[in-house]
C-alpha cells in the first residue's frame, strides 16, 4: 500500500492540543491521508476523558465536517507522556501553553522516543531544533543527529516549521537567491485564523483592521534568516542579511495571510528571470512527490486584482503559494504581492508537509 515508503500499514500518529484550531486543522487533513492515521488525540486534563466530539463540541471550526474516524476517540491528558508515547509513531505538536510548558513537554516527548513534528513558535531558535520550510531548507533536517545526541535518544526529536505569516513571501525570495536579495521592506496583511479565531467568536474584526500582532514583526524579521542560515558545530547559525523590515496586521479575512512586498537586489533581475525563476522552482517535495506536496510551489497570476485571499488562498489544496502585480519600483528595485493559506501551508499543512519528508529520509 505505501510502497514509496517501504511500508504495509500506515503511520500512527498523534496530535497534542488536538481540540484548538490548529489541532482540528490537522485532523481535518489528515482524514485520509496515505500515510498517516490518527490513533490517538491529546488535549488538557479538562477535556481527558472525554470523546473528541463531546470535547470540542460546537467549536469545531473547520468548513469540512468533523472526520467519523475521530469521533468517538477518547482524549488523552497531554501530560501523560507515557500513555500517549506508547500508542504513536509520532506526534504532531499544537498545544496551547506558555512557551516554557512546551518546550518542556516536546522535550518530554521526544524524550519518550517519539518524534515531535510541532506547529508552536517555542522551539524556532534552540540552536539545535531544525525549522524546516520543505520546499527552503530540507538539509536542516541533519543537525537532528546533534539533537538527538543532546537529549540522549535513539528514535526522539523536535522539529518545527515556521511562522505561517513568512509563507506569504519568504518561498518567492527564496527562489530569487542567485540574485542576492539585499533589503526587503514586507507589510503582512493576516487573517482572523491566525489568532485562532472565526467572524463568529471574534465579532469586533467585522468591518475593522488592528495594526498591531504581538511578537509577529520580530519573527517575520527574523525567522526567515533562520531557514536561510547553515548548520555549524551541531547547530544553525542564521544568515546575516537580507535586511528585512515588517509591519503585521490583522485584517478581517477568515483565512489567507496576503504580503506586499519590496526588494533589493544586489544583481537585479528582469522581470523574465523572476518569472521564470518563480515558475520553476522545485524543492525536495515536489522531486519526490509527497502527498501533501503541490504540484507547482509558486502561482503567479498575470491579473492586475489577484491574488485574492478569498479566490486563490486554495490554490494547490491550499498547499501552493501564490504572486501577482510584479512591478519595478520607483525606490526599490521591484514590488509584488504575496499570499499564502495562513492555516494550511502556514500551519498544519506544512508541518504535514514536514512530516511527510521526515518520514521519506527516514528521520521518522
Amino acid at each position: 500500500m505505501l510502497d514509496q515508503i517501504g511500508r504495509q500499514e500506515k503511520y500512527k500518529v498523534g496530535i497534542l492540543g488536538a481540540t484548538g484550531m490548529v489541532g482540528q486543522r490537522f485532523i481535518a487533513l489528515l482524514e485520509n491521508h496515505p500515510w498517516f492515521e490518527v490513533v490517538t488525540v491529546a488535549a488538557s486534563p479538562r477535556s481527558a476523558g472525554k470523546t473528541y466530539e463531546e470535547a470540542v463540541g460546537d467549536r469545531w471550526k473547520m468548513p469540512t465536517p468533523m472526520p467519523e474516524a475521530v469521533k468517538s476517540l477518547v482524549i488523552k491528558n497531554v501530560n501523560e507522556v507515557e500513555a500517549v508515547a506508547k500508542t504513536v509513531d509520532f506526534v504532531f505538536s499544537a498545544v496551547d501553553m506558555t512557551k516554557e510548558e512546551i518546550r518542556a513537554i516536546e522535550d518530554a516527548y521526544a524524550k519518550a522516543e517519539v518524534p515531535v513534528v510541532s506547529n508552536n513558535s517555542a522551539h524556532r531558535w534552540t540552536p539545535d531544533v531544525p525549522m524546516v520550510v520543505p520546499e527552503l531548507n530540507p538539509e536542516h533536517f541533519a543537525v537532528i543527529e546533534y539533537q538527538k545526541k543532546r537529549l540522549g535518544t535513539k528514535r526522539g526529536f523536535v522539529a518545527v516549521k515556521p511562522n505561517c505569516s513568512i509563507q506569504s513571501y519568504t518561498p518567492m525570495l527564496h527562489a530569487l537567491r542567485e540574485f542576492v536579495p539585499t533589503v526587503v521592506v514586507a507589510t503582512t496583511y493576516q487573517a482572523i485564523s491566525g489568532a485562532g479565531k472565526t467572524f463568529r467568536d471574534w465579532p469586533e474584526m467585522l468591518d475593522n483592521v488592528i495594526p498591531y500582532i504581538g511578537g509577529e514583526e520580530e519573527k517575520s524579521e527574523q525567522e526567515p534568516l533562520r531557514i536561510w542560515g547553515h548548520i555549524e558545530n551541531g547547530q544553525i547559525v542564521k544568515a546575516q542579511a537580507p535586511l528585512i523590515t515588517t509591519q503585521c496586521i490583522r485584517v478581517p479575512v477568515s483565512d489567507g495571510h496576503t504580503a506586499a512586498v519590496f526588494v533589493n537586489f544586489e544583481k537585479k533581475p528582469t522581470k523574465e528571470q523572476i518569472l521564470t525563476a518563480w515558475k520553476n522552482f522545485r524543492g525536495l517535495p515536489q522531486e519526490l512527490a509527497l502527498p501533501s506536496a503541490p504540484k507547482q510551489f509558486i502561482t503567479y497570476f498575470e491579473e492586475e486584482n489577484r491574488p485574492q485571499a478569498k479566490l486563490d488562498r486554495d490554490t494547490e489544496n491550499g498547499m501552493g503559494v501564490c504572486a501577482g502585480r510584479l512591478r519595478e519600483d520607483s525606490v526599490y528595485d521591484w514590488k509584488f504581492v504575496g499570499l499564502s493559506h495562513n492555516t494550511k501551508r502556514g500551519a498544519a499543512g506544512g508541518a504535514i508537509l514536514s512530516a511527510e519528508l521526515l518520514v521519506a529520509q527516514k528521520y521518522i
